[in-house]
């Protein structure tokens, strides 16, 4: 409005020759947002495949287009500026004339009660009277002057060529609702071609505004040779005003979203955008109301003037100033917009503000709808609005048209379907955990059983079913197999989480297949089921318990019923078709949640994967920010590489192209996903070779993504949704750990690598680009040992004032040598000298920091290349870490990681390379199954037949009233288990009746079936394994043959350089803080400068991705608070939950092998 206002005619702020520029920045204005969309859609289309749509698809677009952008250009460059203020505000709001005639045929179409039928006609009504008081407010003037019946004219043309704009949503519709086969056809062609068509419509619309504005300057008599020379003053007027609009455009349109996503429709979308009108309105005519009350204030009485002459007197005869003050001279010229009417006039007066009322009116009815459209949680962007981006003259107008129109009828409940019901399993797995480690999950499962009761008729977006697959769970007691100790813990947690007070009714002893199975009915009816595996019957280790779920949970309970059905269908063809598609529906909305045997969650953090697998149907899965807990420096180091890996690297990854890892212990995996061809039957591949040990078994939710970004499913992470679980505390148990985790990392990356051109085509997320910043991460990982012995050597170099090649030879032998001991010496052995190692390269990394902070304090000066680098890395950390207020404490943690970086990215690789034919676990392999004492044993007496008729309890046992004891032990016969449970403990009762019963036939058989096929244990073969641990050790070899080549090979070109520094350095001189230059000169290693600067750049990439995935984290997490009701304070949950009053059924199934 205001380059308008510079742009009319009798403004003096702009002197009349200038006039050009500002035309030409309102076109800048039209354009700017038509340039975003070219570039978006240029983006995006990096990332997908763009089909080319049809010729009558193209050009059905490209009319509306050319229309739209031939009348925006003629209404804000020619016609608006010989207009009024008022005229040139409130006419935007008539843009939305052809909408309500859409939004009348769209709702007869529907051949329905609607709600808003009659709202739409009346607004329609409201804007052509508003069309039709304008015209004769301006005609009636001088019905003589054929120019301003020209410029009013084609304010009107314009203002109804700009309302064909939003004709997408509503032919749409029609389509869909009248049945228009044209226009379905055009509908779905659009949306699959929509990047080249807005490439397409991007650049016509640029192309027209171009035309328009280059044909009216030369028409109007005005000149372009004057855009040359600009002076300084109305440059610095014409670029203020440029960028203040283009700016607030952009935030506007973003805030807008965001406010949506929200939930804030209302109060943060609707309301500030009708005001939006109104607001301008008081800022532009209330000074020019002060200020003609203070002039004729100034007169004193001595006489009498009304507003005409005013601006005849003070406004349009007043001197240019061009130094004087901006603000003064601008009201004068808004002043001066209005001096053409007659203002003393109460008809021009009513007909000016009717005009203003009814456009304003006619579009708060237009949008009416708007305050009755329902939305999800952090809804889609493209499922909010029809169109891609803004229009740039007409912002709020453009925002509230371009919002998703739906047809409301009287039954609102009709119009918005509620999201399907989600089916989400909780897959725990167990091991060696402690007993305070399996309180955790178990107490984290109740407290979800509270958060979403089962039976709870207000629960509608999920319910869950708990099951924990406790690996290798039996031992061998004599002839006997026993629980072992860590299963017994189980069951003791189970007992004190219940509580001491509670009933628990009687038992059903059954068999499974595989081992045992506990069936436990938490207090609000959801089920948790531990299966005790034993590894005699069935295969055991992380991965193949993770597929037996799957296959039990998704082929089983989920696929089962719609085989059947087929397979009573198979003859009737419609039926049969039925019974293979409907299963996807809920394929799409079954959910696994894989976690880890100690893993401690909120259901707040379920909650929001939950969200984004619901509202992205491309997502497979989901992960959330993983705590490492526990105490001690290893667990310090830990929490802050934890951090930075979250805080940037996944980030980065989520934002840019796709999370590669969706850790094991918390992460939302879509059925859909798992599924899906190539995923499943490919993660249940049995290792045969050397290289399936590294990467399928020793990071098995590495390689499950890997196979789920292959079939083109999309991984994210959600910063809002915390997990804790624990971390190695002895430096041992760490180094173990990475050993496994840096290899299959590696051979996960190489593996996409190698599929780039494959994944890029498949995966939307995967682009070129993606890959390159991957290819870029792997170099830097692979080169990470050489970079630790340059940084050492540096550091040596400095601190000794040694020559840099003869730091580098030192700082070189140490790691040589532990590279050669751990070929030879065992693991525990290698371990031992890297910790030692370590110890030393942290009192040198001290001294490094200490005499860095040093040097630039003597030499007064950061600007050089390793001070820069120190302090744009720090400050990035910091600002980071603020952006994490509530784990801001973590980054003091920082000083520990970074005195241990030579132990984490040389010795620990240096390890993990040598030992990568160790494919065992490497954590909780010794680790004692402590707990609470366990109660005396009971004893049973039984038939021959094993069935039990009567338990006696025996011995001198202490029990309080109502205390429930649970135990779980072996009375007889190989792999039997079973269970005395004493509830509600009496005087003179002391006996329970149990039965036995058998597992469904039908279930019976499908685990003999999945284990025969899939999770037979493999045999003792010692030729077999042999054979692995030489293709391992193959393997090993040639990996660490080339890995350290490459790295001797980076050592030896920076050694060469640094030997012949005169020729091939680069020396640049030192300057202080005032950039004076102090005499010195710096000298830089080429490949060594290279090297960091690709660093320095990643690590920036990875900051602004940060920032974005921030505040998409925060709108997520503002919406889930406005949008879920707290039934209970999750806070007192896991405190409650030990002595809370819990009526349960618990069953135990067990085998029984004859």
């Amino acid at each position: 409005l205001l380059l308008i206002t510079f742009s009319n005619e009798g403004t003096q702020l702009l002197p009349a020759r200038l006039k050009p520029v500002a035309l030409l920045c309102i076109g800048c204005c039209l354009i700017s947002s038509s340039v975003l969309l070219f570039l978006k859609s240029i983006w995006k289309a990096c990332y997908k495949t763009s089909k080319i749509p049809s010729k009558k698809t193209a050009a059905f677009v490209l009319f509306f287009e050319f229309l739209v952008s031939f009348g925006a250009a003629v209404l804000t460059i020619v016609a608006m500026p010989h207009l009024d203020i008022v005229t040139n505000v409130t006419i935007l709001n008539g843009v939305a004339v052809f909408s309500t005639i859409l939004q009348g045929v769209t709702q007869c179409t529907a051949k329905e009660r609607n709600r808003f039928l009659v709202p739409s006609i009346v607004a329609f009504c409201l804007i052509v009277t508003g069309f039709i008081l304008f015209l004769v407010l301006y005609i009636t003037k001088d019905v003589t002057d054929v120019r301003t019946i020209t410029w009013a004219g084609l304010a009107v043309g314009g203002v109804f060529l700009v309302s064909f704009n939003w004709w997408e949503t509503y032919f749409r519709l029609i389509g869909e609702k009248g049945r228009s086969v044209i226009l379905w056809e055009i509908s779905n062609d659009m949306r699959r071609a929509q990047n080249f068509l807005h490439i397409l419509s991007s650049l016509l619309r640029i192309a027209v505004t171009a035309c328009v504005l280059g044909a009216y300057v030369p028409l109007s008599e005005m000149d372009w040779d004057v855009v040359k020379s600009v002076p300084q003053r109305e440059t610095r007027i014409i670029a203020i005003t440029v960028g203040v609009q283009l700016i607030s455009s952009a935030l506007c349109h973003w805030f807008a979203i965001a406010a949506c996503k929200m939930h804030a429709l209302r109060r943060c979308f609707i309301l500030p955008l009708y005001a939006a009108s109104l607001a301008v309105m008081v800022l532009f005519i209330v000074p020019v109301i002060v200020y003609y009350q203070d002039f004729r204030i100034s007169l004193n009485g001595t006489r009498s003037i009304n507003f005409t002459s005013y601006c005849s007197e003070n406004v349009v005869e007043r001197q240019q100033i061009q130094n004087g003050t901006l603000f003064p001279n601008l009201v004068l010229d808004v002043t001066h917009t209005l001096c053409f009417l007659d203002m003393s006039k109460i008809i021009d007066i009513g007909l000016l503000t009717g005009s203003a009322v009814s456009w304003w009116l006619g579009l708060v009815l237009a949008t009416l709808h708007l305050w009755f459209l329902k939305i999800y949680r952090i809804q889609r962007t493209q499922n909010l609005f029809v169109r891609r981006l803004y229009e740039g003259a007409f912002i709020e107008q453009s925002l509230l048209l371009n919002t998703r129109f739906d047809i409301q009828t009287k039954d609102r409940k009709k119009n918005f379907r509620e999201l399907d019901m989600s089916m989400v399993y909780l897959c725990a797995t167990m091991w060696h955990e402690t007993y305070d480690e399996m309180m955790n999950i178990i107490i984290s499962i109740f407290r979800l059983d509270q958060y979403r009761p089962k039976n709870n008729p207000k629960t509608k977006d999920f319910t869950f079913e708990a099951h924990i697959y406790f690996d290798d769970a039996f031992e061998d007691v004599g002839l006997d197999r026993h629980l072992n100790s860590y299963a017994e813990n189980l069951v003791e947690v189970i007992k004190e989480v219940y509580g001491k007070e509670h009933h628990i009714p009687g038992q059903k002893i059954l068999r499974t297949p595989y081992g045992g199975r506990l069936v436990i009915t938490m207090p609000q009816g959801n089920a948790i089921m531990v299966h005790f595996k034993d590894k005699e019957l069935i295969r055991h280790k992380k991965r193949w318990s993770q597929v037996m779920y799957f296959y039990y949970l998704l082929g089983y309970k989920l696929m089962s019923k719609y085989y059947s059905r087929w397979e009573k269908n198979k003859d009737d063809i419609t039926l049969k078709a039925e019974a293979w598609v409907s299963p996807k529906k809920e394929k799409h909305n079954t959910y696994l949640l894989a976690l880890d045997g100690d893993t401690d969650f909120q259901p707040t953090s379920v909650m929001l994967l939950i969200d984004r697998l619901k509202m992205y149907p491309l997502v497979g899965a989901a992960c959330g920010r993983i705590h490492p807990t526990g105490s001690g420096p290893v667990v310090w180091f830990q929490k802050f590489e934890y951090a930075v890996s979250h805080w940037l690297q996944k980030t980065a990854e989520h934002v840019f192209g796709s999370v590669l890892c969706s850790p094991g212990c918390f992460s939302l995996f879509r059925a859909e996903a798992l599924m899906d061809d190539n995923v499943m039957r490919k993660y249940c591949t049995k290792s045969t070779e050397g290289s399936h040990y590294v990467q399928y078994d020793q990071g098995e939710d590495r390689w499950l993504c890997t196979l789920l970004l292959k079939q083109g499913w999309r991984v994210e992470y959600n910063a809002a949704s915390d997990a804790y679980t624990n971390a190695p505390e002895d430096f041992k148990e760490l180094y173990n750990q990475r050993r496994r985790w840096g290899p299959s990392t590696m051979a996960n990356i190489v593996d996409i690598l190698g599929s780039s051109n494959i994944i890029s085509k498949r995966n939307p997320s995967m682009s070129k680009l993606f890959m390159f910043y991957q290819l870029f991460a792997l170099i830097s990982s692979i080169l990470a040992p050489a970079t630790i012995c340059l940084m050492i050597a540096g550091s040596l170099a400095f601190v000794f004032n040694m020559h840099a090649a003869g730091a580098l030879v030192l700082g070189v032998i140490p790691p040589a040598i532990f590279l050669i001991l751990c070929f030879k010496l065992k693991a525990d052995t290698q371990i031992k000298i890297a910790g030692v190692l370590s110890i030393i390269y942290a009192f040198l990394m001290l001294v490094v920091m200490i005499s860095i902070i040093g040097a630039m304090v003597k030499d007064q000066t950061i600007l050089t290349p390793s001070s820069m680098f120190v302090v744009v890395m720090a400050i990035i950390y910091i600002i980071t870490a603020l952006m994490h207020p509530q784990e801001f404490p973590i980054v003091f943690y920082g000083f520990l990681y970074i005195i241990c970086i030579p132990s984490a990215y040389l010795l620990l690789i240096i390890y993990s390379m040598v030992n990568m034919n160790n494919v065992s676990w490497g954590t909780r392999e010794t680790k004692a199954a402590t707990g609470p004492a366990k109660p005396k044993t009971y004893r049973s007496q039984r038939s021959s037949r094993g069935k039990v008729h009567r338990w006696n309890i025996i011995g001198n046992v202490s029990v309080m009233k109502n205390e429930t004891v649970l135990n779980i032990f072996c009375i007889s016969g190989k792999s039997q288990l079973f269970s005395t449970v004493r509830g509600n403990v009496s005087s003179d009762n002391f006996t329970e009746n149990f039965s036995l019963s058998a597992v469904l036939q039908e279930e019976m058989e499908f685990w003999v079936e999945l284990q025969e096929k899939y999770l037979k244990p493999l045999p003792d073969d010692k030729q077999k394994q042999q054979k692995v641990r030489n293709d391992l050790l193959e393997l090993r070899n040639k990996i660490s043959f080339v890995f350290f080549i490459l790295n001797a090979l980076w050592l030896v070109a920076t050694f060469t350089l640094q030997i012949l520094d005169a020729s091939f350095s680069i020396t640049l001189p030192k300057v202080d803080l005032d950039l004076q230059n102090t005499g010195e000169e710096v000298t830089i290693d080429p490949i060594g400068f290279m090297f960091i600067l690709g660093f320095a750049t990643s690590v920036v990439i990875q900051f602004f991705g940060m920032l974005y995935h921030r505040i998409y984290t925060l709108i997520h997490y503002v919406a889930f608070v406005d949008t879920v009701q707290q039934e209970t304070k999750l806070e007192k949950m896991g405190l409650d939950l030990r002595g809370n009053k819990v009526f349960t059924t618990i069953t135990v199934i067990t085998n029984n092998s004859d």
